[in-house]
């Protein structure tokens, strides 16, 4: 029988050590945030300039006011205001392809559209392959990840500041490049440009990093924790809750239940 492990953490009597490093002599106090989270996610520290690549993701996506998974959070709260961690978790549950969980999508249809990219392509040509990549995906009603959004729909503010990361640090590279020519090809294949949004930003950042398309939603639930916890907080002394629960009865009495 093989040995129950984990190659992540372990602790003796006297030491506890995380991916190899004694946590109380090596890592307290001596790497941030963002380090220990790779070193255990990945079993590394930063590389290069991933750090602010990483620090910029996470700040864009932490909260965006009563969003669906702050509500859920919220709401949560109402009925079991013991238990923060219900809260936050009920929050986190609905990260799928519409909310939160876009992002991983967005790096994995990234990621095939510029497999069939030769080297060197130049703009004419790469425009050429995202019009029969995004033509292909309508045709089989597959989503196109990363474009359009409810509220900006002139363009995201945050997708200048995300892109000014990128090329800063020095990761705008073939996958923001697609991302902008899906972009493109939206406004002369359909009735009107759809704008790159947060997920398709941070799909191409994740992408032109080569880190694991599955860290795009990862690092999206990391933050989103710290902005629920925020609502909780919030939700213990300023409450909407329960007006939430008021408003679905207003607009109809059935709904009343009695505990």
């Amino acid at each position: 029988m093989n040995p129950i492990k984990t190659e992540i953490g372990y602790c003796t009597t006297e030491r506890i050590y995380v991916r190899g490093h004694d946590l109380a002599n090596d890592l307290i106090g001596k790497v941030d945030f963002i380090d220990m989270m790779m070193l255990v996610v990945l079993g590394r520290k930063c590389e290069g300039n991933e750090r602010d690549m990483i620090n910029a993701i996470m700040v864009t996506v932490m909260d965006h006011g009563l969003t669906p998974s702050a509500l859920a959070a919220r709401l949560t709260y109402l009925g079991a205001p013991e238990a923060m961690q219900a809260a936050v978790a009920a929050g986190l549950l609905g990260a799928g392809s519409v909310f939160l969980g876009a992002m991983e999508n967005a790096t994995l249809m990234l990621r095939d559209l510029v497999k069939s990219l030769p080297e060197n392509a130049g703009d004419e040509q790469f425009l050429d392959i995202a019009t029969a990549f995004y033509k292909d995906r309508r045709v089989a009603r597959q989503t196109i990840y990363g474009l359009g959004h409810n509220i900006h729909v002139n363009g995201d503010p945050r997708i200048p500041a995300l892109r000014e990361v990128s090329q800063r640090n020095g990761y705008y590279g073939v996958h923001w490049r697609a991302m902008e020519q899906l972009e493109a090809v939206s406004g002369i294949l359909g009735k009107r440009r759809l704008p790159i949004n947060a997920a398709g930003a941070v799909g191409a950042m994740v992408a032109d990093m080569q880190l694991p398309p599955t860290l795009a939603r990862g690092l999206t639930l990391i933050s989103r924790c710290a902005g629920l916890i925020g609502h909780v907080l919030e939700e213990q002394s300023s409450p909407t809750g329960q007006a939430l629960w008021d408003l679905v009865l207003r607009q109809d009495p059935r709904n009343a239940v009695h505990s």
